[in-house]
């Protein structure tokens, strides 16, 4: 499919140079001149590229060339933009991209010579549409957003829609489909009021594209004929190619005859404008259609085509898709080992093309847009193991599943203890600085504002405090997304960071040696749509298990969830957990006997709590025997996780004190511990009360965390531990850099996590201090990211800490990876809303394990659940199964 610019290329559509008017010196000169030479030359250049093929375009070239060394040397800059703009539009045609963007980065510097705002945005853009295709995503959005604030300050409102329409095609690329919608709305919003019917085609083409990738095919299909319609009025043949591509492609599924069609005549108009990108892709979407008609020789044919086309336009993004239809195709044809090359080759484009994205966010959610090439690459090395035994494909698999989990996390545990602002500009760090700034007075003028509300009396007033409270969280979002591009700044301009390598995920042998040792086995999933499967890691070796399809673990999944998260006897629950158990364990059995279980889950298992599940060597017993009977259970995002985490602390000198626990908020002013009373109801912060509505959480007292707090407290030395409770336990205890000075870090409060935007998930602290004075009360998911620990252990006592959204090659998105980010080493967390008297049990059960018997923080919860597992009142699973640990387990 393909996302339409207002016309394929921005500048043609914008330029603005007058060819009618000739130098002054024009008509003084006598017959020959090389003044009128090169005027003749940019002519019949212009005239060659307007025929439209590629012989016509490299003839045009040749005279662009000649006449701009005359420019040149006659110091002509008018002349010398004019010939430049021209000779990038058609390099671009070209395909010849490198030359194209040479030739727009020195236009760029000429018009910030000239102070040319309109013309440097216009060149903004047009380098930004290079770099997409290059598959500089990073550059491509940073240049586009230049170039948007410039049309906005040039008032130019068609200029301003090219820009949020080529935003919209970045977002969508990158895996951000409601942001790319909203972009295009924007656009569509633009474009109607300036009747530019060019512009409302092209983005009613692409908002088909947001619906298509959607699954919501009829509503794409009528985006693309409405489209398609625009463009047959307006007689573009380019862009009624790109929108018959998409519309067949829309139709392969359903209506193959019709789709057909529409790619012939699609294929046919590309090849007469001599659109060597479209065409490209047009026939790659002629080889799907072809190998759903079980055509795959055929279908073979046209991907070879679009491969060497995608090849010679540099479309990298594209060249990794065909690769990966070839590779299918190829399966078909029974030709299992050219498609394992194909495979490899588009992985290889992927992960290169993933590099070059500095936001993190966008990193991981271009990275989940991939995921169905490691999905097929690990099918079929498990299909070639499965036939050839022992030769090392199924250890390949389990790298290749490595390779798709939780990349972003690996990512920022190698940079976290690396000194990246080392050698950036100053200026670059002091807008870091100011930013944060801005974000905490924003913050407070909103808590004061809070307050305000809270003592109004005027419908009014009250009313105009609201619009102002909606124009401050406006604008906190906003800090936050710049706050991320300074970020992201700072990497890509720093000295330190760019001589980082990227970390690699681990080989099997790599995991037996850094991450095993003899007692512990590594339990691996991958979820596929047609086929899951298990890879079992020991000291030794390496044994593969092949599970049902995605669809069916996680309809078995959700329904144990569901159950666990009720306090039911473990007897109602026994056929359920035995169910999971025997899908998910039971094949493994005799491997896992006596040993310690490292557990690597996929998708809808980071919600599972393992250790509730029925022992798989007992299966068939009538009473509960749950998993941590016989095993010490570990869960980790990945296994290459811990070898960064290990490499990253070896170092690290211990914490010189124990403990530094928080507890037992205050979120209300009717709460007894607020010396002073105003009578009126506290607000909750905007983004705070979204994100405990969304964790379905009620923010009220948790009354035995305090008493959690001050048992677990007197277990350790009073010299060495801190203790944080009622309105103490604020924003300040915790942003206070002494924090790093203490080895365990707990905090019994509520957690929240927000699936819909998880960088707005946190930690809910005091929201008014003792006085019953509002305080910003909210730990984000950014500013846990920002906190310089030390810890060897983080505890969240809290309400369903340990899982958010799950995020295709990333995981579960949770408190968790802040807290290692942060520098804690492990992480003790839950999976739903724990009865907190039960979990003040828990936790107290395990210091007493760690401080008496001298276990692991592993081994000590294991067997603090046993002990609540074995008491009348606490034996359900939903009061003990929800703690898991996460990170290292020696």
């Amino acid at each position: 499919m393909l996302p339409l610019p207002f016309k394929r290329f921005l500048p043609l559509l914008l330029i603005s140079f007058c060819w009618g008017i000739a130098p002054r010196s024009l008509h003084a000169e006598p017959d020959v001149n090389p003044e009128l030479e090169a005027l003749d030359d940019s002519r019949r250049a212009l005239e060659l590229y307007r025929q439209g093929t590629p012989e016509a375009w490299r003839s045009a070239i040749a005279l662009w060339d000649e006449s701009l060394s005359w420019w040149e040397a006659a110091g002509d800059q008018a002349q010398i933009t004019q010939t430049l703009t021209w000779l990038g539009a058609v390099n671009y045609r070209l395909g010849n991209l490198d030359a194209a963007q040479k030739i727009y980065n020195r236009l760029l510097t000429l018009h910030r010579q000239t102070g040319d705002r309109f013309s440097e945005a216009q060149t903004l853009s047009a380098l930004a549409e290079l770099q997409e295709i290059q598959g500089q995503y990073q550059q491509a959005l940073q240049t586009q957003e230049q170039a948007l604030a410039l049309w906005q300050t040039q008032t130019y409102r068609s200029g301003e829609a090219l820009s949020l329409n080529h935003l919209g095609r970045l977002a969508q690329t990158l895996g951000e489909p409601e942001q790319a919608r909203e972009y295009y709305e924007q656009t569509l919003a633009i474009v109607r009021t300036v009747e530019n019917r060019q512009g409302e085609a092209a983005t009613l083409n692409n908002l088909g594209q947001v619906y298509d990738r959607q699954g919501k095919t009829a509503e794409a299909i009528a985006q693309y004929q409405a489209a398609l319609q625009l463009w047959e009025q307006l007689g573009n043949r380019r862009n009624q190619a790109a929108a018959l591509n998409n519309l067949g492609y829309a139709q392969t599924a359903n209506e193959p005859e019709s789709a057909q069609a529409n790619l012939e005549q699609a294929l046919k108009l590309w090849q007469a404008v001599g659109d060597r990108r479209g065409e490209a892709s047009t026939l790659s979407n002629l080889g799907v259609l072809l190998a759903q008609k079980e055509q795959y020789l055929a279908a073979q044919q046209y991907q070879e085509q679009a491969l060497k086309l995608r090849k010679a336009t540099g479309d990298r993004l594209k060249e990794a898709l065909t690769y990966y239809r070839l590779a299918q195709v190829k399966r078909q044809l029974g030709k299992q080992q050219p498609a394992l090359q194909d495979i490899r080759a588009a992985i290889a484009i992927v992960e290169n093309l993933r590099t070059t994205i500095e936001r993190q966010e966008l990193r991981t959610s271009f990275f989940a847009t991939q995921q169905d090439y490691y999905e097929f690459y690990i099918d079929l090395l498990m299909e070639l193991d499965a036939q050839n035994p022992n030769q090392g494909y199924a250890a390949e698999a389990l790298k290749a599943s490595e390779s798709a989990k939780a990349r972003s996390l690996l990512d920022v545990l190698v940079a976290a203890n690396a000194d990246i602002r080392q050698g950036v500009s100053p200026q670059l760090l002091e807008r870091e600085q100011v930013i944060q700034a801005q974000l905490d007075a924003a913050e407070k003028r909103r808590i004061s504002l809070f307050a305000a509300q809270a003592g109004g009396t005027s419908n009014s007033s009250d009313r105009g405090l609201e619009v102002l409270a909606i124009a401050i969280s406006q604008e906190i979002s906003r800090l936050l997304v710049e706050y991320e591009q300074v970020q992201s700044n700072i990497r890509l301009t720093s000295p330190h960071y760019a001589s980082l390598t990227q970390p690699q995920p681990l080989s099997v042998t790599q995991i037996q040696r850094q991450v095993l040792d003899a007692d512990t086995v590594l339990l691996e999933y991958f979820l596929g749509r047609d086929r899951s499967y298990l890879w079992v890691v020991t000291s030794k070796g390496i044994t593969s298990y092949r599970l049902p399809g995605r669809e069916e673990i996680t309809r078995q999944t959700r329904r144990t969830y569901r159950q666990l998260g009720r306090a039911m006897p473990p007897e109602r629950l026994l056929s359920r957990l035995t169910t999971m158990s025997e899908t998910l364990l039971a094949p493994a059995a005799q491997q896992l006997q006596g040993k310690r279980l490292l557990i690597v889950a996929d998708g809808i298992l980071n919600y599972l709590p393992f250790a509730a599940l029925q022992d798989p060597e007992q299966l068939d017993a009538l009473d509960y025997t749950p998993l941590i009977a016989d095993h010490e259970i570990v869960m980790l995002p990945s296994a290459s996780t811990l070898g960064i985490l290990r490499r990253e602390h070896r170092d690290r000198p211990p914490a010189p004190e124990q403990l530094a626990i928080l507890a037992d908020p205050v979120f209300g002013l009717d709460d007894d511990r607020v010396t002073t009373k105003t009578g009126s109801k506290l607000e909750i912060p905007t983004a705070l009360a979204r994100a405990a509505a969304e964790a379905n959480v009620v923010l009220s007292r948790l009354p035995f965390t305090r008493e959690e707090a001050e048992t677990i407290a007197a277990l350790f030395d009073p010299k060495e531990t801190i203790t944080a409770l009622g309105t103490q336990a604020n924003r300040n205890f915790v942003t206070n850099p002494d924090l790093n000075q203490y080895q365990i870090v707990h905090f019994a409060t509520h957690g929240l996590l927000n699936s819909a935007t998880p960088e707005l998930s946190g930690l809910a602290l005091s929201l008014v201090d003792r006085q019953g004075e509002p305080q910003n009360g909210f730990l984000r998911f950014h500013e846990i990211f920002n906190l310089d620990l030390n810890a060897e252990l983080v505890v969240l006592s809290a309400c369903q800490t340990g899982i958010g959204p799950v995020v295709r090659g990333e995981g579960a998105i949770s408190l968790t990876r802040g807290f290692m980010y942060a520098g804690a080493e492990r992480v003790l967390v839950s999976l739903w809303n724990v009865d907190d008297e039960g979990t003040a049990r828990l936790m107290e059960t395990v210091y007493q394990e760690m401080l008496d018997k001298g276990l692991t923080p592993a081994a000590a919860l294991r067997a603090a659940q046993q002990k609540l597992a074995s008491s009348e009142q606490w034996r359900s699973p939903y009061y003990w199964a929800a703690f898991t640990l996460q990170g290292e387990w020696q």
